[in-house]
């Protein structure tokens, strides 16, 4: 059981490791931007990701509002 641990503590150390080394190693190196709108490409296409999207959607106005303002 201790043996299982240990080895598992070990693999997940240098799974870290290996993961990390350009960013330990290299100045001003940090881990990539994975979120959606860190992708320039998807942002030049309108995708967004849902806070964002959800965040545009309350901005708009509805139909109802649109025409209570044109009577208006």
């Amino acid at each position: 059981m201790l043996t299982t641990l240990l080895l598992a503590v070990i693999i997940l150390v240098i799974s870290v490791v290996l993961l990390s080394i350009k960013v330990l190693l290299k100045k001003g190196g940090r881990f990539p931007n994975t979120h959606i709108d860190g992708n320039r490409a998807l942002g030049k296409k309108g995708i967004h990701c849902a806070k964002t999207q959800d965040r545009e959607d309350a901005a708009q106005k509805n139909l109802y509002d649109r025409m209570k303002e044109i009577k208006e």
